[in-house]
């Protein structure tokens, strides 16, 4: 077994104009004084980050390692979200996502797929140069309006929107083999790979590659009303990262899974800052803990009640009282007697 690390945060929803969270040396300053030893970086914010930079120099990626170290954190892995969920947008939401790429990218579906690619591969790059070896990410979706089959959908409809999600990730993939690094898909709605069922036929289509793997988000189970906790043990081979988010799921006579259209706050799935929800995250980290995950707990907050700063610093706290520091020796050891081979075989009753 081996002791998870941590806390990390993810920074996509703290990074803006306003210090200390508008540049790299100021917010990596703040997630230390809340308690964290390691941030994860949403690699789209120019505020904090130079993805191409990242890619192109190791001077550069030594020096921003460098700033963070001097400050009481290291970064845990690169995120891909943004730029992942354009590498398959399904028309229906080609005006919604157009907020995602760049301006001069807006309103062409194909050149906003290309540069999206462009930047999952250079993020890939920039995870090696700065020695790490995952990456999170979105798949996109292209089936995702017709998860629901009414009406029914046409026969190898799905199979064809998994075949062509394949044929764009698989070339990404490659790259990833090369700079030694896995693609953590999270699986969550709105994406193509939402649950075990969805990941697996992605999994099939890219024939089973080595760097297809998953971030391990247990609120977005919670909300589908999927079991979490053996969905670790099922996966623990592909989970390559982890993402600890609360969440909470309170069906009425008026709301279930699919909320109602109502905000937030008045779905009955919510996500809720750590220690407010219903995840059992005392059986998730000994979970994944039994089953040597060796990567960090990333505090990814989202609640729909908490201020974020009291998430954040509450969350540090949180993560650090679950990680279980694993033990070096068995708890019975006292009562080791001792043994060898020729006393087990008389012990057993079997004959010389």
């Amino acid at each position: 077994m081996k002791t998870i690390k941590g806390p990390a945060l993810f920074l996509a929803q703290f990074a803006g104009d306003q210090a200390p969270f508008d540049s790299w040396d100021s917010i990596t300053r703040w997630a230390a004084d809340c308690g964290y030893a390691g941030v994860q970086v949403p690699s789209w914010d120019g505020r904090l980050f130079d993805l191409a930079k990242a890619a192109d120099s190791k001077s550069y990626c030594e020096d921003i390692a460098g700033v963070a170290q001097a400050n009481g954190v290291q970064i845990t892995e690169l995120s891909t979200h943004l730029q992942g969920q354009l590498v398959a947008v399904h028309p229906a939401y080609d005006e919604a996502f157009d907020g995602f790429t760049v301006s001069a990218m807006r309103g062409n579906p194909k050149a906003r797929q290309e540069w999206a690619v462009d930047q999952v591969r250079m993020a890939l790059t920039a995870s090696r140069n700065l020695g790490l070896t995952a990456m999170a990410s979105f798949s996109g979706a292209l089936a995702w309006p017709f998860v629901y089959p009414w009406p029914q959908r046409p026969a190898g409809l799905v199979e064809a929107a998994f075949d062509e999600l394949a044929r764009r990730w698989r070339p990404i993939l490659d790259h990833a083999e090369d700079c030694g690094v896995d693609i953590c898909y999270e699986i969550h709605p709105g994406e193509d790979l939402h649950d075990g069922d969805s990941f697996e036929m992605f999994l099939d289509r890219v024939n089973g590659h080595a760097r297809a793997n998953m971030l391990y988000d247990p609120s977005h189970y919670v909300l589908q009303c999927l079991d979490y906790l053996d969905n670790i043990d099922i996966y623990k081979d592909r989970i390559r990262m982890f993402h600890v988010k609360d969440a909470e799921f309170n069906p009425t006579g008026r709301k279930g899974v699919y909320g109602g259209f109502q905000p937030w706050v008045n779905r009955a799935g919510r996500f809720r800052s750590l220690g407010d929800g219903q995840v059992d995250f005392g059986a998730v980290f000994s979970k994944m803990t039994a089953n040597d995950f060796d990567g960090w707990a990333v505090v990814e907050w989202e609640c729909c009640l908490k201020h974020p700063e009291d998430g954040a610093r509450e969350g540090a706290e949180f993560v650090r009282s679950h990680i279980i520091r694993v033990t070096e020796k068995a708890f019975d050891d006292f009562a080791d007697g001792g043994t060898d081979d020729a006393a087990n075989r008389r012990m057993l009753g079997i004959s010389e």
